[in-house]
């Protein structure tokens, strides 16, 4: 079996060197990782923007549309909220949801998405949901590894369990190397699994190459790498909060509304209201076609807990867009802004204390 010794992960080469011009015909923009981070980006909307979407092509591109705002700005978690604006019923013959159910649409899209594409027909059945979803543009995130680009992690999926002839037990994997990969534990067929392979692994004739398994976080927090997002349901804007994965929850909330500060307060230093570099985990919420206050009424929960103003939730209530020229602005349109605008928080958070 190869060794991958040429298989090392392209650094960001340009194609330009002393004697020739720089080729911009190709991508060149590489993610290249510093130190381990624990801190975290997460971003909330809510599932009834699919069913202002008309046609099946559309409510598709839609995920898609937030999809590549996620990947292009590392965020690590979405969670997709029901704020009652859409009628939930069964899904149809087909098991089709996005007319039916499009909270469980938008976060059975954005799963897919997400998923490497090595690991994308062992990991989902035939579905009517993801008929359209192979057209669209590709993520194209640092764990969407091609077979001769090499890191020491990656993404797989468990093929089989095996045995020696000594009694150790473990799982055959597929990391979308040409290589086999094995890991000395046992994991049922079809488990995704993140696996650490080191540096520069060797498989031999007869063996495969031995990783470890490791937590999905393990990549982002022992090396920063930025690893795809996770995804979530929350059945209330209420539950975005109280059902978060951290320890703590989110230390700091921003919650979006034409009706809120201009987003220059919170990300210029020597604001009053100025966001620093110092939280952990870091949440944006985004409204509907109603804004967050309708998700608020439809929230019983918030209700008898005495919230009487959507702003009251959040640590921040900012306006993306002062002056704005449009009388609407889409969620996935406000996504792309929210997450250009608060870019600036987050490198703080990267590069600071």
């Amino acid at each position: 079996m190869a060794s991958h010794k040429s298989k090392k992960r392209k650094g960001n080469d340009h194609g330009g060197n002393e004697n020739g011009p720089i080729d911009t015909s190709k991508p060149s923009a590489v993610f290249v990782p510093s130190s381990g981070r624990t801190h975290t980006l997460s971003i909330a909307l809510p599932g009834s923007i699919i069913a202002n979407a008309v046609t099946p092509e559309q409510k598709t591109a839609l995920a898609g549309q937030i999809a590549r705002a996620c990947a292009v700005f590392c965020v690590d978690e979405v969670v997709v909220f029901n704020d009652g604006q859409a009628l939930i019923r069964p899904p149809e013959r087909d098991g089709y949801t996005a007319f039916a159910d499009p909270n469980y649409f938008l976060y059975h899209v954005l799963t897919f998405l997400e998923t490497p594409p090595h690991l994308r027909r062992a990991l989902f059945p035939m579905h009517a949901d993801l008929k359209l979803a192979g057209a669209l543009p590709s993520l194209d995130m640092p764990h969407h590894l091609r077979s001769d680009e090499w890191c020491p992690y990656r993404e797989a999926v468990a093929v089989r369990q095996t045995e020696s002839k000594d009694g150790v037990r473990g799982t055959l994997l597929d990391c979308g190397l040409s290589d086999r990969v094995s890991v000395p534990v046992q994991l049922d067929d079809h488990t995704r699994v993140t696996v650490k392979l080191g540096e520069q692994s060797v498989a031999s004739s007869t063996k495969p190459m031995v990783g470890e398994a490791v937590s999905p976080d393990a990549p982002r927090e022992e090396a920063g790498y930025y690893w795809g997002y996770s995804v979530r349901q929350a059945s209330s804007l209420g539950a975005v909060f109280t059902e978060a994965p951290y320890d703590g929850g989110y230390d700091v909330s921003l919650g979006t509304s034409e009706r809120g500060v201009p987003v220059q307060t919170i990300v210029q230093p020597g604001n009053e209201d100025y966001v620093a570099p110092t939280w952990q985990h870091l949440l944006i919420v985004l409204g509907g076609v109603a804004g967050l206050e309708a998700a608020l009424t439809a929230d019983q929960e918030l209700k008898k807990a005495g919230v009487t103003e959507a702003k009251d939730l959040f640590d921040a209530w900012v306006n993306l867009v002062p002056s704005q020229g449009s009388r609407t602005i889409r969620t996935e349109e406000a996504l792309w802004i929210g997450l250009a605008n608060t870019r600036s928080l987050v490198e703080a958070r990267n590069f600071g204390p």
